[in-house]
């Protein structure tokens, strides 16, 4: 059978799962998760999920993990998609909206394989080469805790493509440096400022530094 059709198939009939994520033990939805990421990887391998179960309706995202190679095969994924009562079915990780949480540090952090960050503790620099490709370097208040973590680079990029989305995380940034945060650095942007910051370049490069 068409592995699209496999995948929605099973949400379909096992989708309230998901919608009972505080009421089914741990151990029984993780054989849920894992077998939908089983069907989905059938599909294509490098294509992944997230679930946000809020308040009225939760939602299913279909992430290519910024991969602009893959984004047809999210998007012809998710134009199958069948209609599920009390879901809402997303193609890649959206801009976040609301900033508040960052603005005012009460944001949770992303517990990434023994690495923690939060939004609201990380900054970016403006890296921009002579062919006006805008790239950044975030600093990190725990960078050298984690600098020979080989996930803190994947951690580092989940915090900006929440920030700005999937989409314009593949299209819209060209090279991404890490490194410390350090006292009286100068030219620093707090992180969640990136989309203004990219909106407003895109409109007119500008000069910052080279790389």
């Amino acid at each position: 059978m068409n592995p699209i059709i496999n995948f929605w198939n099973h949400f379909q009939q096992n989708n309230f799962v998901f919608l009972l994520l505080n009421e089914i033990p741990k151990d029984e939805l993780k054989i849920h998760y894992h077998k939908l990421i089983e069907l989905l990887q059938q599909y294509n391998k490098d294509l992944n999920i997230i679930i946000k179960n809020k308040k009225n309706i939760a939602e299913l995202i279909i992430t290519a993990n910024g991969n602009p190679y893959l984004f047809k095969e999210v998007e012809l994924l998710v134009y199958h998609a069948p209609v599920v009562q009390r879901w809402k079915i997303t193609s890649f990780l959206q801009p976040e909206t609301n900033l508040t949480k960052y603005k005012n540090g009460s944001d949770s952090p992303l517990y990434y394989y023994g690495i923690n960050l939060r939004i609201s503790e990380m900054y970016f620099i403006a890296l921009v080469n002579k062919k006006n490709d805008l790239g950044i370097k975030v600093l990190l208040k725990n960078f050298f805790l984690n600098k020979d973590n080989k996930r803190l680079r994947e951690a580092v990029y989940v915090q900006i493509e929440h920030i700005i989305g999937e989409k314009s995380f593949a299209n819209n940034i060209a090279f991404i440096d890490i490194g410390q945060l350090e006292n009286n650095q100068k030219n620093l942007i707090q992180l969640y400022k990136l989309q203004f910051f990219v909106d407003n370049y895109t409109k007119q490069p500008l000069n910052y530094f080279n790389f």
